[in-house]
């Protein structure tokens, strides 16, 4: 997921048509539902991936030096910072037919043989 998303793109989620995003399951309100739970699901993962690289950094003793000398956590919490919002990208996942929805509680005909 991480190699897809860049700082450079453009951060703000843009305006969209109602009609494209209710389009894609039928209901307006399932579409804002499936963007939801993909938005959370990334954001964890981009939380997890920030938390093992500022895990690397992590001493047992604090001191003022090391504070002040370790530029390379400053960039890293930077980069997360630019990165597009998660609203955005799973918007963005959706819109593309990236996402796949499946419907709850109906089996398929293969299922039930």
């Amino acid at each position: 997921m991480s190699n897809r998303i860049t700082s450079e793109e453009n951060p703000y989620i843009e305006t969209q048509e109602l009609n494209n995003i209710a389009g894609k399951t039928g209901n307006i309100y399932k579409s804002i539902a499936v963007i939801s739970k993909r938005s959370k699901q990334i954001s964890v993962d981009l939380k997890e991936e920030l938390t093992k690289k500022l895990e690397e950094f992590a001493s047992t003793v604090d001191n003022l030096e090391e504070i002040h000398e370790n530029r390379e956590q400053i960039e890293i919490s930077k980069y997360y910072e630019k990165l597009p919002h998660p609203v955005k990208l799973a918007l963005e996942e959706f819109m593309d037919n990236e996402i796949y929805v499946r419907k709850r509680g109906v089996e398929s005909e293969e299922e039930e043989a």
